[in-house]
């Protein structure tokens, strides 16, 4: 049965806030980081080539409905939840990525099962009875989704605290909203079986500070350390505006205001191109901290890696 994508802008919109300093994002902490800068060449050398092919394999396996669940409120809250609890960054990326590929495939599945199952008995005279019904069950535990998500790549994280579901439940009573351990549980379980225990997702931030590091190791004068600090701003700020800044691109690439129902399908290729972000996220850093530099980077990249670089590069741009 098809599923209006648009539910899943309401379910979105009906995500609540919760209210923590916004500017606590920006300060800096001394809480433990992932290690950059310690790897070997050869070994960063074959992580660079395990993530550019795990990059064209999810690049042919792309659908339409790619980036659905990246919103603006969905991140904000993400990385929230994470400097509320004293995480690595990289945790809040893995999150909002298991949480995408969960919603979706969630929401296939209950299409695909008995509509007695979700429904528990209602009868659903029209698809737009059934959808009403599956919007308002999965807004209400959205956000418990959310937070599940951030558990589970918290648990993925070898530099990272834990978010074990005692300290969920207190996160939750921190900010007004109460749910039972159980139900922790049993949303942690729901997300594990429906990914099939598969969380070994795309991840910009690894994207970003392996490129990085390979740059630090072709040339030693580059100052990557600066850009690391830069980097890490820029990606966070680019999830934040996504759609704009990917619309932007759109629009500049096709030279029209009004932008097709097609036109957006095919782009999904660019906005789902990590290797493409990490570039884009390292060259903007560069420009930042100094124009020389930033001429210097592209041209590495541009010397080192080949035509398919320069495209990122052109792109990035």
């Amino acid at each position: 049965m098809y599923f209006s994508w648009i539910y899943i802008n309401k379910i979105v919109n009906n995500l609540v806030y919760i209210t923590i300093p916004w500017l606590t994002l920006f300060l800096p902490n001394s809480r433990k980081m992932l290690r950059f800068g310690e790897a070997s060449f050869e070994n960063l050398s074959d992580f660079l080539t395990i993530l550019n092919n795990k990059n064209k394999l999810h690049l042919e396996n792309v659908s339409s409905v790619c980036g659905k669940f990246k919103d603006k409120r969905v991140v904000e809250q993400t990385f929230l939840i994470c400097e509320e609890q004293g995480l690595d960054p990289l945790v809040g990326y893995h999150a909002i990525e298991i949480l995408e590929r969960f919603m979706v495939k969630h929401i296939a599945n209950l299409f695909s099962s008995q509509k007695s199952e979700v429904c528990e008995g209602v009868s659903c005279r029209s698809t737009e009875k059934y959808e009403d019904l599956l919007f308002q069950s999965l807004s209400e535990k959205f956000y418990i989704f959310i937070l599940s998500s951030v558990q589970i790549a918290s648990k993925l994280s070898l530099h990272s605290s834990v978010i074990d579901n005692n300290s969920a439940s207190r996160y939750l009573q921190s900010v007004g909203s109460n749910c039972a351990r159980e139900k922790l549980i049993e949303s942690e379980l729901l997300i594990l079986k429906t990914l099939d225990f598969k969380l070994s997702v795309p991840n910009p931030l690894s994207y970003v500070e392996t490129l990085l590091d390979v740059l630090g190791h072709n040339d030693p004068t580059a100052p990557v350390a600066h850009l690391h600090h830069l980097c890490k701003y820029v990606l966070q700020f680019i999830y934040l505006q996504r759609d704009a800044i990917y619309h932007s691109l759109l629009m500049a690439a096709t030279g029209h205001l009004g932008l097709s129902s097609a036109q957006r399908a095919q782009f999904v290729s660019v906005t789902e191109d990590y290797m493409l972000l990490g570039v884009g996220v390292i060259t903007v850093a560069a420009f930042i901290y100094q124009t020389f530099a930033w001429k210097k980077v592209t041209s590495l990249y541009k010397d080192s890696s080949g035509s398919n670089m320069n495209n990122y590069i052109l792109g990035a741009s």
